[in-house]
């Protein structure tokens, strides 16, 4: 009997991972009746990492009611596991999606910490945070805020740093601690993220990705300029350079904010994710391994869920069904990888009507050409 392994990341803002996983293990099962199919719902950090994890090891889905990143108040949700560990997703509170417009100046992490304070009173001590996809560009001073970090500028005047306000920040004595939620100290974090960039600088996290949070070129170099200075503030603080560390610039610095103010220890969230559903077991005698994500394109291969799978299939073939590809083909071939996009002969809004359909199809034809070789 043939094995295949569906192991799709979420189509982001369309079909989560689980749905994904779903359509294509019905087409194969269709096609394929006498495969053995096995599906693992993944992520790597970022959106839908929450419903990933809690459905591959189990537990309870919390709501809670937080700040939005544009000062909004909202429902988002956190989850405990059955070993009591709080599995906390940033996106769900501090996401790019859970704001109307983009606003990278002055968007938040304030909710996230809201979050984290819901879950210290549920008695979690233990935690897992996932910090991709985020609206913000704050250095995680929102989130530190709300967990009783206090800010103050070079008047003595308390406010709460965003992305653009960070270098109002006081030197060398702008960040007290003395208020923190004393729980802070009792628990442990464990940070999931998708990239490696440092804080600030060419690489790092607002010439990388604040454009695609909205910021204009301007907007990029005072924010740039706000996390240089946000990096030799937790210089002087903590007696420890967190710039360079990889993941510091991760959802906007939240990263390095993470480091800082919880003490939290950063991986990658595919390799974590990819650990906690058990892939390796998965794979062994498996024949197909079907991932699959909303847009393909070179990131794909540097630290997100793609990149963990292929740097684990070892001998077993991996074809990517996705929205749409922007990879060159030589990449495709280099990292040996099968793309099938559900926007193969229209356009990219017409498969995004009815993304289902589009899926199937798009399934269909992957399956009937790896059955036919």
């Amino acid at each position: 009997m043939k094995k295949i392994v569906i192991a799709p990341d979420s189509f982001k803002g369309v079909m989560t991972a689980r749905r994904v996983a779903d359509i294509i293990g019905e087409e194969a099962a269709a096609l394929l009746p006498d495969c053995d199919i096995v599906k693992i719902p993944i992520a790597d950090g970022g959106e839908g990492s929450l419903d990933t994890i809690l459905s591959s090891i189990g537990g309870e889905l919390i709501e809670a009611h937080v700040i939005s990143p544009e000062d909004k108040e909202i429902p988002a949700c956190f989850g405990i596991t059955r070993e009591g560990t709080a599995i906390i997703e940033m996106a769900q509170s501090s996401g790019l999606t859970r704001q109307n417009g983009l606003h990278p100046m002055t968007s938040s992490t304030y909710g996230f910490g809201q979050l984290i304070t819901a879950a210290l009173d549920k008695g979690a001590r233990e935690f897992m945070l996932c910090i991709g996809g985020s609206a913000t560009t704050d250095g995680g001073c929102g989130m530190a805020a709300a967990l009783g970090v206090g800010f103050r500028d070079c008047g003595g005047v308390s406010f709460v740093p965003c992305g653009g306000t960070l270098q109002r920040i006081a030197h060398p004595d702008g960040i007290d601690m003395s208020a923190v939620d004393a729980r802070i100290r009792e628990s442990s974090f464990t940070v999931m993220c998708d990239v490696d960039n440092p804080l600030h600088g060419k690489y790092g996290a607002a010439y990388v990705y604040a454009p695609q949070k909205g910021a204009t070129p301007d907007q990029v170099a005072l924010l740039d300029e706000g996390l240089k200075h946000f990096g030799t503030l937790l210089r002087v603080k903590f007696g420890v350079d967190f710039v360079n560390t990889p993941g510091a610039g991760a959802a906007g610095g939240l990263g390095a904010g993470c480091m800082a103010f919880l003490g939290a220890r950063l991986v990658s969230g595919s390799e974590a994710i990819l650990n906690l559903c058990g892939f390796d077991a998965h794979i062994e005698n498996a024949d197909l391994v079907i991932t699959g994500e909303g847009r393909l394109d070179d990131q794909s291969f540097s630290g997100k869920a793609l990149s963990g799978i292929l740097g684990r299939a070892r001998s077993v073939s991996v074809y990517s069904v996705c929205g749409v590809c922007t990879c060159e083909e030589a990449l495709l071939k280099e990292q040996g990888l099968r793309v099938f996009e559900t926007s193969e002969g229209i356009a990219p809004e017409e498969s995004m009507r009815d993304p289902e359909k589009y899926l199937r199809v798009a399934a269909g034809k992957a399956i009937t050409l790896w059955e036919g070789q």
